[in-house]
């Protein structure tokens, strides 16, 4: 086996076997420049927490970076800092968000593959009239200089509505290791599902939720879809988990094991799934369809110390009218779902 064909192996047990993959958020300072001291500490927070990977250059890291010229700059402090945790901890997947028509997403995923990120998350929200043929030539284009992780991305923010039979074609794509399944609607949700039951690669693709509204009770899940054939979302790469990661670690492995060990899933893992997508909904600001998401992670990791503020590249991205209340509210009702004092512990020591 050569080198590159171990590395892709070792990347898709890495990924099937299932972990928590947050969605990185970018860190500025007032003057809305790169904060590069805080960006390694929040990469140094997910990796302590226990994150099994990290996206970078998704949305929750704000698509502008492209125009601002720091789409490589911060692909490469997080594989610094991956880096130097490497030498100490076990593997972490590296995954880049890789946008734009094809020729951008082919120059993104050399660069990325150049940085050492072992796999793109492809978004086709630059294609939005593209047949699918020609999407699935986009995939296969990028594919053939790193690994995809397909993306389902919600109407509301700009995906598209990708019935089963265009699923079904991509996951025939030999180098297609994983699937981010984030339409944030049931229905098209098992459309993913079922597509790759049907597909014959099951056993191959790696299912990840990227629903926050209904994060646990995705992984919690089992998916008869095709008879016979059981299959589980087994992580996730979501925003949400940009936000209380420690937390998010164990309430995975909990998942995980309920999932193992099969039978009734306990009313505590019910009552803690609503609890969830109750933070998420203000956070994200579900209310004005996400106009407030990123700065509602952000308030979230100001509040910790982590970020020194709500800045984004736009100035006109801010927090819609309400949404503070909103975060006041989940804040004070689940201190649970928050990991404050592991953050405090361990500030200074990201901060170096």
């Amino acid at each position: 086996m050569s080198g590159m064909d171990a590395s892709r192996s070792s990347l898709r047990r890495l990924l099937r076997r299932g972990c928590v993959i947050p969605a990185h958020p970018l860190a500025l300072t007032g003057a809305r420049k790169l904060d590069e001291r805080r960006q390694r500490a929040l990469t140094r927070y997910y990796l302590a927490a226990g994150a099994g990977g990290i996206a970078v250059g998704v949305h929750t890291t704000q698509f502008a970076i492209r125009e601002a010229g720091l789409y490589r700059p911060v692909l490469e402090l997080a594989a610094d800092a991956i880096a130097e945790q490497a030498r100490r901890r076990r593997p972490v997947v590296r995954i880049a968000g890789i946008c734009g028509a094809t020729k951008q997403a082919v120059h993104e995923a050399a660069l990325a593959r150049d940085c050492g990120y072992d796999a793109g998350l492809l978004s086709f929200g630059a294609l939005p009239h593209a047949t699918v043929p020609q999407l699935i030539a986009h995939a296969r284009a990028v594919a053939g200089i790193l690994p995809v992780f397909g993306f389902y991305l919600q109407p509301a923010v700009g995906g598209r509505v990708l019935d089963s039979a265009f699923w079904r074609r991509l996951v025939l794509i030999e180098n297609v290791v994983a699937i981010k399944i984030a339409p944030f609607d049931r229905y098209r949700t098992l459309d993913v599902v079922r597509a790759v039951a049907e597909s014959g690669r099951a056993g191959e693709i790696a299912l990840y939720t990227g629903n926050d509204d209904n994060i646990l009770l995705d992984l919690l899940t089992p998916f008869r879809i095709a008879p016979g054939r059981t299959l589980r979302m087994v992580g996730g790469l979501l925003g949400h988990w940009a936000v209380w990661t420690r937390g998010a670690v164990r309430q995975h492995a909990t998942c995980r094991r309920l999932a193992r060990r099969g039978g009734p899933v306990p009313p505590a893992m019910l009552r803690l799934a609503a609890q969830i997508t109750d933070a998420n909904a203000a956070i994200f600001d579900a209310a004005n369809r996400f106009a407030g998401c990123i700065p509602g992670i952000h308030e979230v990791l100001r509040r910790q110390g982590l970020l020194r503020g709500r800045w984004c590249l736009d100035r006109a991205e801010q927090l819609s009218p309400g949404q503070m209340r909103e975060i006041d509210r989940v804040w004070l009702a689940y201190p649970h779902l928050r990991d404050d004092a592991f953050v405090a512990e361990h500030l200074d020591e990201w901060m170096r």
